[in-house]
């Protein structure tokens, strides 16, 4: 049986094994058997799972969103963690299950922040605002509940 994990701790365990897929050509289905066999310590779960199915599963419109938003940058100059978390946080809000676009948001942030440079956060925060903007990606519509952030 699945222990249950916190979503915090399931993003952060998908973009982890994200993150150590942009290094590889490993299929995603290998890199989650892998994960599940051998990784005790990040294990991604079936929410995990499914954040990162989202974003293989529409990548090409997810990395064509992120360069219609760029100004003065290219994609190949996003520092790989930064880009790691904006796929996954726009797979999120598009395509995920829960359409809770301002805690997809909250949590590429936080990743941004733990992981990325200093200032990645904001650049993060103000790439995913405006596409969540252009894309309709209202709070009043979407009904979501932001999840409280934790120190």
């Amino acid at each position: 049986m699945e222990n249950q994990m916190s979503r915090r701790q399931a993003r952060e365990n998908a973009f982890l094994l994200a993150f150590s897929q942009t290094f590889g050509e490993l299929p995603l289905e290998d890199a989650l058997e892998a994960n599940r066999e051998n990784d005790e310590e990040r294990p991604v779960d079936a929410f995990g799972a499914c954040l990162l199915r989202d974003y293989y599963e529409h990548s090409a419109e997810v990395d064509d969103l992120i360069r219609a938003h760029l100004r003065g940058w290219t994609m190949e100059r996003i520092p790989r963690v930064t880009i790691t978390v904006l796929r996954l946080a726009i797979a999120e809000m598009l395509y995920g299950a829960e359409h809770k676009p301002s805690v997809a948001i909250n949590e590429a942030v936080e990743l941004a922040k733990k992981y990325g440079a200093d200032e990645d956060y904001q650049f993060v925060n103000g790439l995913l605002g405006s596409i969540a903007r252009e894309s309709g990606l209202t709070e009043d519509e979407a009904g979501a509940q932001e999840e409280p952030v934790q120190p």
